[in-house]
């Protein structure tokens, strides 16, 4: 029953460095890629305030406030994948090579 209580404790120790480890390495992720592309940051939190304010939007202005809303989730799809394809290809790499 000892060896039982100790193992969990053992399991649930690690889990939770791991765990803490992982969200640690992904908030310094999160900094570094607003740091190396502030501007498509900037865009991206300017498009998710536009989406709010659309949707707090009264009635559907003929239409149109669905129309924008649609466009602006386009808009914010393509930043975010801008943003990752930028930190996955080449010119990333050429571009911290210049800088060492």
């Amino acid at each position: 029953m000892r060896y039982r209580t100790l193992s969990a404790v053992m399991i649930a120790f690690v889990l939770s460095a791991t765990a803490f480890t992982f969200a640690q390495e992904r908030r310094d992720t999160d900094h570094d890629a607003r740091q190396r592309q502030p501007h498509m940051q900037a865009a991206l939190e300017h498009l998710r305030q536009a989406q709010q304010e659309l949707q707090q939007a009264s009635s559907d202005k003929g239409g149109h406030r669905a129309k924008a809303e649609q466009s602006v989730r386009q808009a914010i799809t393509h930043v975010e994948e801008g943003i990752r394809y930028d930190n996955t290809h080449e010119s990333r790499k050429e571009e911290k090579r210049e800088h060492r």
